[in-house]
């Protein structure tokens, strides 16, 4: 199995998502739309602008539903990668529905953390690996491998990798990071049992904790 990157270019793009050129440039000045989805490449008719389908639809779709309710200074925010200069008290966290205490509890064992304070990339940490044992296809066991690895490999450096894979064969799992996006081969009989966006994860959690705020 692989996952290729299918690409859709500028005027389908603006067609299919009825946005002007306007917006859209609008959009990427103000961090909306990173630098490194605009790609060019040659075509019969000369040069064009192409970009991920996947990503950049669902990047419009979430401007297009909160821009009602958040600036375009705010909403860039949301979408950067850069880190959230914030702290969490974990029973906040509980009592907001972001995190179960349960969640809490068992990165806090895992870490070596006693205080009940966490920064945005803890909470990340929690908020994945409790997502991915709510979607029923993961085990506990399954859920301490992705939590220890993002322990051991995320937080000390805090910079987001591109994905984060669980897979599965003759019954072994095995959890793998990818740096960046790339065409990714599998022997067939591997079963993906996640694939989780790493940058999707982020504005969905800083989403959450703005709405909530």
């Amino acid at each position: 199995m692989s996952t290729e990157m299918d690409l859709i270019s500028k005027k389908d793009l603006l067609r299919e998502m009825d946005i002007s050129y306007g917006q859209l440039y609008r959009w990427k000045r103000k961090d909306l739309i990173p630098e490194d989805w605009f790609i060019r490449k040659s075509t019969f008719t000369g040069q064009e602008t192409f970009f991920p389908r996947l990503q950049i639809i669902e990047r419009i779709r979430k401007i297009q539903d909160m821009k009602d309710n958040l600036s375009l200074d705010e909403l860039a925010s949301v979408f950067s990668s850069d880190e959230m200069e914030i702290s969490l008290i974990g029973d906040d966290l509980v009592k907001k529905g972001i995190l179960s205490s349960e969640a809490i509890e068992r990165f806090a064992g895992a870490a070596g953390i006693q205080q009940n304070l966490f920064d945005f990339h803890q909470v990340l940490v929690m908020y994945i690996t409790e997502k991915s044992l709510k979607s029923g296809d993961v085990s506990t066991i399954d859920t301490d491998m992705i939590q220890n690895l993002l322990i051991e490999r995320y937080l000390p450096r805090k910079s987001p990798p591109a994905a984060l894979l669980l897979l599965r064969k003759m019954g072994v799992s095995t959890c793998l990071i990818l740096e960046e996006s790339s065409t990714v081969w599998f022997d067939p009989e591997v079963k993906i049992l996640l694939n989780l966006d790493f940058l999707t994860e982020m504005e969905l959690l800083k989403t959450t904790i703005k709405n909530i705020d």
